[in-house]
């Protein structure tokens, strides 16, 4: 169950911290102005309490992970988003990083 609600809360970190990007720079980069920007601001300090409830105590160990997680949302997210078309390098750089959440989340320590 805790390695469950980590992935859950992974996942919804991913939505707001690469949500919260994405429309900033609707905002800022697409000309579409300041409620953009201020959505983007509001998911972003969202971001920051979501990360505080992972199970794992450890700051660096989390974000860290959290780093694998932010790599393959930001693909999936400008794919379903913008459009974006991956190659096979963006789609094998985000396994690497998945596999890195795993090993650093989720390997068993003595």
């Amino acid at each position: 169950m805790t390695v469950l609600r980590s992935l859950a809360l992974f996942a919804l970190a991913a939505v707001a911290e690469i949500g919260g990007a994405w429309l900033v720079w609707q905002g800022v980069r697409e000309h579409r102005g300041a409620p953009w920007i201020a959505g983007g601001t509001v998911a972003l300090a969202a971001y920051g309490f979501v990360a505080t409830l992972q199970p794992e105590g450890g700051f660096g160990r989390v974000l860290a992970a959290y780093g694998g997680v932010f790599v393959a949302g930001s693909l999936v997210w400008g794919m379903v988003l913008d459009g974006f078309r991956p190659d096979r390098w963006d789609i094998a750089g985000a396994l690497v990083c998945l596999a890195g959440v795993v090993l650093i989340m989720y390997a068993p320590r003595g």
